[in-house]
């Protein structure tokens, strides 16, 4: 992605490096791209010898991604001559052994040269080659030091600008000390012994309880190795506060629903009847937070024929995103409603209770004075044929339209 390391509100480095010298170059994008890599290194001098599609080049500027301040500055000559005549320490870059008689460098000890020499006021220059065949052997014998790369003897040559950018880091790194722009950063002290052992008597307490630390003669191995993972991890304080907030979630989740616990399709069918048989599915107007506190519960606890509607209103095209599930309506709280179409769905038990079956006649009753239909489902239809049920209620929503 472009610009996503960038942070401009930061002050960059600008290195008294080496000039930068491209011969003939033929892709207006890949001068471009040295210059962002350049950018990348803090280095800014840039000399253009020849290129093949001419200068101002466009296609270079779409591809510097905001390096446009080295296309600017960059100087263009006619001829390499020109271009090196002020240097007095050049470098060629090069994958080819030109068998000429001079020290050949990799690009780290070139770097350190470089490095030494410009602090002492030297004038230093690096060649980079055409991108179809490089520098030729006149070229190569202008140069002080031959550059060549640690690559893949079978597949050496490099793109221009990944040329550029592996000699920018190198010596970024030498005129930097290696200094990296950001490290992790310290939120939190070093967890003590103390809160180490306070968290894991909390934690081997919760693996006894759902019996984890079994046979009985692996125990006090099991515990070494449990130990041994925290302490290598060296948490911080706050690393603590979380492990134990984590290991209270799940201890007090088993305790029930109102924890955060998940219960099971009986179990969820018996706390609606519950709720049912204390009224408490229909709550004062003026008591709306107990209303959505309660919609939230019996949402995270569907009874399986709710699970297996819902999976199909949501699934099915005729349906998909036209029904909430467990919404309060005011102060009722519907198995389902629409209120694109103003329907309510009830699920209805086998066996229900006189006092349930009443509550579900009062919230007909309220959701019908408001203009709301309301279909009953059986329990036992929806789980036998589902299709038969869904086809009742496509009719259903065809009625009111």
């Amino acid at each position: 992605m472009t610009g996503a390391g960038t942070d401009k509100s930061k002050t960059g480095f600008d290195l008294a490096g080496p000039v930068v010298i491209l011969v003939e170059p033929q892709l207006g994008e890949n001068i471009g791209m040295t210059a962002r890599a350049m950018g990348n290194f803090a280095l800014s001098r840039l000399r253009i010898v020849n290129p093949r599609d001419g200068w101002p080049n466009l296609a270079a500027k779409r591809a510097a991604a905001g390096a446009d301040h080295i296309l600017e500055g960059a100087a263009l000559f006619a001829t390499l001559d020109e271009a090196v005549a002020d240097l007095d320490l050049l470098f060629a870059t090069t994958a080819r052994a030109h068998d000429q008689a001079k020290p050949v460098v990799g690009p780290e000890a070139a770097a350190a040269e470089i490095v030494a020499h410009t602090a002492d006021g030297g004038r230093a220059g690096i060649l980079f080659g055409r991108e179809r065949y490089g520098l030729m052997n006149d070229e190569v014998a202008r140069a002080n030091r031959i550059i060549t790369f640690p690559v893949n003897p079978g597949f050496a040559s490099l793109n221009l600008a990944q040329a550029v950018l592996l000699m920018g880091y190198e010596l970024f790194k030498r005129s930097t000390a290696g200094a990296l722009p950001f490290a992790m950063p310290e939120r939190s002290e070093r967890a003590s012994q103390h809160q180490m052992d306070a968290f894991f008597e909390n934690l081997v307490r919760e693996l006894d309880r759902v019996e984890f630390l079994r046979p009985a003669e692996k125990r006090d191995t099991m515990l070494v190795n449990l130990r041994n993972i925290f302490f290598r991890m060296e948490p911080t304080k706050q690393d603590m506060h979380t492990l134990q907030g984590v290991i209270m979630a799940i201890a007090e989740g088993r305790k029930g629903p109102a924890k955060g616990g998940v219960l099971d399709g009986a179990q969820a069918t018996r706390l609606r009847a519950l709720l049912a048989e204390h009224g408490q599915a229909a709550q004062p107007p003026d008591s709306a937070g107990s209303v959505r506190g309660l919609a939230r519960l019996l949402r995270r606890n569907p009874t399986d024929a709710e699970r297996i509607l819902w999976q199909a209103l949501t699934r099915d095209r005729r349906f998909a995103g036209q029904f909430k599930r467990q919404t309060p309506v005011g102060r009722h709280i519907p198995d389902f409603v629409s209120f694109a179409h103003r329907l309510a769905i009830e699920l209805v038990n086998d066996g229900e209770t006189e006092t349930i079956a009443a509550e579900r006649a009062s919230r007909r009753a309220w959701l019908e004075s408001r203009d709301y239909r309301v279909i009953d489902m059986k329990v036992t239809d929806v789980e036998a044929d589902l299709d038969r049920e869904l086809a009742r209620l496509e009719a259903m929503i065809a009625q009111g339209g």
